[in-house]
């Protein structure tokens, strides 16, 4: 068994940037990393043989986050934590739905959407911070922003709603977790990145979506960061000596 030395969580580990993040992270060696996503990604495990580090992988439904949030809380308690020298959540796990303005939007699709990008990140941070309160090492809560939650735009009122939420959630656990070994929590912006969230914003109806031309210009121009440039960045951020500093950040703001 590989020597562990940092446990992570990460929620949406499966595509895109949090597919690259779980390959950098597993590529430190000695990191333990619970990936929660829909769907199982047998080439983790390879990985990991190469890299000495350990993973584990739930297929977990983060539209129905409760059950995810106690399964978590009670791993998380059966951690022999006294070898470890970090401990960190990444909340990455997120949907922009269908694109439609609210009057014409699905109850159902909007609840979903809802579900995985806030109440999951938020019942998945109680867990967390309540199942790691006596760990000694440092903890960290590291939430995936968007800018689109501090700027609004039409045709994504779930989308902003969930990344405002998470911002300013973020805020309010960053003050009750600010005495001296308390977790530290940022919601962070990790720019624009050519995702399969991108491809669903710019095959949106134009009738239905207004702002498409933005993001098909943003595609066009070149102005698309790829998920593992992002996943660098981001983890980056979280390396910094000053993480939780500021418990809202944007990585283009460094």
């Amino acid at each position: 068994m590989a020597s562990v030395h940092e446990l992570i969580v990460l929620t949406g580990a499966s595509r895109g940037m949090g597919r690259a993040m779980a390959s950098q992270l597993l590529a430190r060696g000695g990191v333990r990393l619970l990936c929660l996503s829909r769907g199982i990604d047998a080439a983790l495990e390879t990985e990991v043989a190469a890299a000495g580090s350990e993973v584990l992988q739930w297929s977990a439904d983060l539209a129905d986050p409760l059950p995810v949030a106690e399964r978590l809380a009670a791993w998380l308690a059966a951690q022999d934590a006294s070898a470890l020298g970090r401990a960190v959540l990444i909340n990455n796990a997120g949907t922009v739905g269908r694109t439609a303005p609210l009057a014409r939007a699905s109850l159902g699709e909007l609840s979903a959407a809802l579900r995985v990008g806030l109440e999951a990140a938020l019942l998945l941070t109680s867990a967390f911070l309540s199942a790691t309160a006596g760990w000694s090492m440092p903890r960290q809560v590291l939430n995936i922003s968007s800018g689109l939650g501090r700027n609004a735009m039409g045709s994504q009122a779930p989308y902003c709603a969930a990344k405002a939420g998470m911002d300013h959630f973020s805020r309010a656990v960053a003050l009750e977790e600010a005495e001296e070994g308390g977790a530290r929590i940022v919601s962070l912006a990790p720019g624009v990145i050519d995702t399969d969230m991108q491809i669903a914003l710019r095959s949106a109806d134009a009738a239905l979506f207004p702002d498409r031309g933005r993001f098909e210009a943003l595609h066009r121009n070149g102005q698309l960061d790829s998920p593992e440039s992002a996943a660098r960045k981001v983890l980056a951020w979280l390396a910094r000596p000053d993480f939780g500093a500021q418990p809202v950040a944007d990585v283009r703001n460094s």
